[in-house]
Formats: C-alpha cells, structure tokens, sequence
C-alpha cells in the first residue's frame, strides 16, 4: 500500500452562505468517510481550518494500492457523486517525520 495527500473543495453544487454542517446529506457524505476510514482507506480526513464555515477545502492522507483505486472509492461519496464536493488532487506522499507514530515500517527514500 502506499500513501496519497488528497485535497477536495467546494463543488458547483455547494450552497453558498450554508457552511458544511448545514449541506443537504450532511450524515450521509459523513457515514460514507467513516466507513472509508474503518476499512483503513482513509487515515485522516478534515477541513481546512475554517473553510468548514463558507466554501470547505479538505485534505485527507489515505492509504491504498492506486491513485485509481482512491479516485474510484471517493466518487462513490454523497457529496461527490452530487458535485458538492470534488477531489481536485491526488499525490503520492512520503510520510518521513512521524511515521513511528502511525505504526507504519516505512523509510524515507
């Protein structure tokens, strides 16, 4: 498995003054990212500080086999599959500082 930094924001269907607590599926776009996180797909997920209040930017550190494999799993949300929400990257990324702390074997390249 490797890691990805993932970052989503806002979609074109976002309602606009309402900030993430107050979107329409709210519960479900929620259910969905704990179910991801307990199949240990997701690691952690949250907003970027203080755009959970207007237009949200997410970042999330997920670990899976593909780039594909998150893109495909993450199309499956709620919120993305209504354009609330959009992933607009995936990148690699090498966790060197910390890695102890997650349990991980990993080293640095």
């Amino acid at each position: 498995m490797s890691l990805f930094a993932i970052s989503r924001e806002a979609g074109p269907s976002w309602i606009d003054g309402k900030g993430a607590f107050d979107q329409p599926a709210v519960n479900d776009h929620g259910a969905f990212m704990n179910n991801l996180a307990a199949e240990g797909l997701v690691l952690f997920a949250g907003p970027l500080a203080g755009s959970e209040h207007d237009r949200i930017r997410v970042l999330l550190i997920a670990d899976a086999a593909s780039e594909t494999e998150l893109r495909q799993r993450l199309a499956d949300d709620p919120w993305e599959r209504t354009q609330q929400l959009v992933t607009t990257s995936v990148e690699p990324w090498n966790l060197v500082v910390g890695a102890d702390r997650l349990g991980a074997q990993r080293s640095a390249p």
